[in-house]
C-alpha cells in the first residue's frame, strides 16, 4: 500500500522507485501483486502515461488512511516510553528556511531522534496554501496575518535591513524614505511575506509604489543579495541574511530614516484542536529555542533599521 501510495502521487514508477530506495522492476511487482489481490487493474498504463482507474481512485483515500494510521501507531508506542516518534511534514518561507529552520531542526533531532522529518520551502502564501491542502503539518512563515482557517501564532521577531553595495554612497549612512526613489530597487516576487512587510513599511513612510523604481523581482533572498554585490541595485532582506556578507565587507546596511522594518517568524497549523503528537513536540521546540536563536547586535554591528 506504501508503494501503490507513492506512484498514486508521483504517477511515475521511477520517480516512486527513488523516493522509496527500490529498484523500478521492484515497484512494478508490489503493484501488479496489489493488483491480482484485488483483481483489477490500479493504473492506466496506455498512451504513454500513467493515470489512476476508477479502482485506483478508489483505493487511494484507504491508502491515505492507513498511511496516517501507522504513523499514529507508530507515536503511541512510542508515547508509551515517554518519547516521540514517526513523520513530521515542515514547511517554511524561505527566509526561515535557509537561515532559521536547520537550527531548529538539530534542536528537535537532538530530543526527539525517533522523528523522521521533511521539510519543503517556498514563499508564505505557498506554505501556507500547502497547510490548507494538508500537504505539511505546520508551517514557519513570515507576516503577521490572521487567518479564520489558519491558527497563527508569532514566535520571534525579525527585522529588515536595507542593503546596498560595499562601495555605494549610502554605506553605512542614514537616508530619507524619499532618496529611495532615484534608487534601482530590487524585490522579492509577489506572494513573499518579505516583499509584503517592505511594501506596507514604504507606504507608511509616505511613499508610493508605482513611483518606485523597481528594477528586478527575483524569488530567493541569495539572489537577490548577489544581485546586489554585483551592483544592479539596492534592496530590503531579513538580517539573518546578511550577516555573512557584512562580515567579509562585500555588501554593507545603510538606514532608512524613521521607518523600522520589523515583521514577525510565525507557526500556522489548522485551526481547530491544539496540536499533539510531532507537531505539538516540534512547536513546544520552537517554542523554547525562539529567544535564544534571535541574533543579537554586537558591538561592531549595525543597527537594524
Amino acid at each position: 500500500m506504501r508503494v501503490f501510495r507513492c506512484v498514486a502521487h508521483h504517477l511515475n514508477f521511477s520517480r516512486a522507485a527513488e523516493e522509496l530506495l527500490l529498484t523500478q522492476p521492484a515497484v512494478t511487482q508490489q503493484i501488479k501483486a496489489l493488483e491480482d489481490d484485488f483483481g483489477v487493474p490500479l493504473f492506466d498504463r496506455g498512451g504513454g502515461r500513467i493515470t489512476l482507474t476508477p479502482g485506483g481512485e478508489a483505493l487511494l483515500p484507504y491508502a491515505e488512511r492507513l498511511k496516517v494510521l501507522g504513523e499514529e501507531a507508530i507515536g503511541a508506542v512510542a508515547g508509551a516510553y515517554g518519547q516521540q516518534a514517526g513523520e513530521l511534514t515542515i514547511g517554511a518561507s524561505q527566509t526561515i528556511a535557509q537561515y532559521v529552520l536547520p537550527r531548529l531542526l538539530a534542536g528537535f533531532r537532538n530530543r526527539h531522534p525517533k522523528v523522521t522529518v521533511i521539510a519543503r520551502s517556498g514563499n508564505s502564501d505557498t506554505m501556507l496554501e500547502a497547510l490548507l491542502s494538508r500537504e505539511i503539518q505546520l508551517a514557519l512563515i513570515e507576516g503577521p496575518e490572521q487567518r479564520r482557517d489558519l491558527h497563527i501564532e508569532a514566535f520571534m521577531e525579525d527585522h529588515m535591513v536595507l542593503v546596498v553595495p560595499a562601495g555605494h554612497e549610502w554605506a553605512g549612512r542614514e537616508v530619507a524614505p524619499e532618496d529611495l526613489y532615484g534608487e534601482r530597487l530590487l524585490m522579492r516576487e509577489f506572494g513573499s511575506g518579505s516583499r509584503r512587510v517592505v511594501e506596507q513599511a514604504l507606504s507608511s513612510a509616505g511613499l508610493k509604489p508605482k513611483q518606485l523604481c523597481i528594477a528586478m523581482e527575483i524569488d530567493s533572498t541569495e539572489g537577490l543579495l548577489s544581485a546586489v554585490e554585483v551592483g544592479l541595485g539596492v534592496t530590503f532582506v531579513s538580517r539573518w541574511a546578511v550577516r555573512n556578507q557584512l562580515a567579509l565587507d562585500t555588501l554593507k546596511l545603510a538606514r532608512l530614516r524613521g521607518v523600522r522594518l520589523a515583521r514577525n517568524f510565525s507557526l500556522a497549523y489548522p485551526s481547530g484542536p491544539e496540536p499533539t503528537g510531532t507537531v505539538a513536540a516540534f512547536r513546544e521546540t520552537v517554542r523554547t529555542m525562539a529567544l535564544d536563536l534571535a541574533p543579537r547586535a554586537s558591538r561592531t554591528s549595525q543597527k537594524p533599521l
